[in-house]
């Protein structure tokens, strides 16, 4: 399967799919219940982490290479819900490869965060895998030459604390981090059309991983598809989609969206 906008509850629709039929899986699940979507959602805490549990095992199963879910709590009187954390916890738990989260790094909201701290800048980006190397990546491929040379022999300290030397070899490219900026807002998400969505994410968060991540040709699923971002960027990178929305309105969205950049998509 590939190509294709599938409407339903994800969790459903994934246990349908064979193991291993996709090389990457991105998305965005809903941020507990700061949003019902029109479906009355509102699960929050423990219950959100249960439910994204199951759904992220399950993108695990049918993903070759790299699961990567942008994920957020709520703040409320004061006080974080730390369901990002929680989820990663669990996962962490139930024997889940866990790869250290990269940050998805914008501008927050100016004069957010109350009156007594700061505004948030950033996300989780929770990522995982079977385990052991990825079967495909270019780590690189977002990377640029390095800029400074070496400035002398690299050391550091053994595990008995004494330094251990040795030639560092500077790499024809490095890779771009795990801290991802990007530009968010009116005019930055990449179409339009992503504004019809109550909580878009900008092209620019997708390329990155799709790039990094997902062979020439090769298929990204996201279970999650909103206004398809990550159809288009899919398409505009030479891979192939799966995307799936239990709304009717996104799955409509989505073709619109698709269309944009590929309007021979049936």
């Amino acid at each position: 399967m590939d190509n294709a906008i599938l409407q339903g509850d994800c969790l459903d629709l994934m246990r349908k799919m064979g193991p291993a039929s996709v090389d990457l899986v991105f998305c965005s699940p809903p941020y507990e219940d700061c949003r019902t979507y029109g479906i009355d959602f509102k699960l929050k805490g423990q219950d959100w982490v249960d439910w994204c549990v199951e759904r992220y095992v399950e993108c695990l199963r049918v993903s070759k290479g790299l699961v990567a879910w942008v994920v957020e709590g709520k703040t409320r009187q004061f006080r974080w819900s730390a369901t990002p954390v929680l989820l990663m916890a669990d996962l962490h738990r139930a024997g889940v490869h866990l790869r250290k989260p990269p940050a998805f790094h914008r501008l927050g909201i100016p004069g957010s965060g109350g009156p007594d701290f700061w505004r948030n800048d950033y996300e989780f980006i929770i990522c995982a895998t079977k385990g052991g190397r990825l079967p495909w990546s270019d780590n690189t491929a977002t990377g640029k030459p390095c800029k400074c040379p070496p400035g002398g022999a690299m050391s550091y300290r053994r595990a008995d604390g004494r330094r251990r030397t040795q030639v560092y070899v500077l790499p024809k490219k490095a890779n771009a981090g795990n801290v991802l900026h990007c530009k968010v807002g009116g005019g930055k998400m990449g179409s339009k059309l992503a504004h019809e969505n109550e909580a878009p994410f900008p092209e620019s968060l997708v390329r990155p991983f799709v790039q990094c991540f997902c062979p020439p040709g090769g298929i990204v699923l996201d279970p999650f598809g909103g206004s398809g971002t990550t159809a288009a960027v899919a398409i505009q990178e030479g891979r192939h989609f799966i995307t799936m929305d239990v709304r009717q309105s996104q799955v409509n969205l989505c073709g619109r969206r698709v269309a944009e950049n590929c309007p021979l998509f049936v």
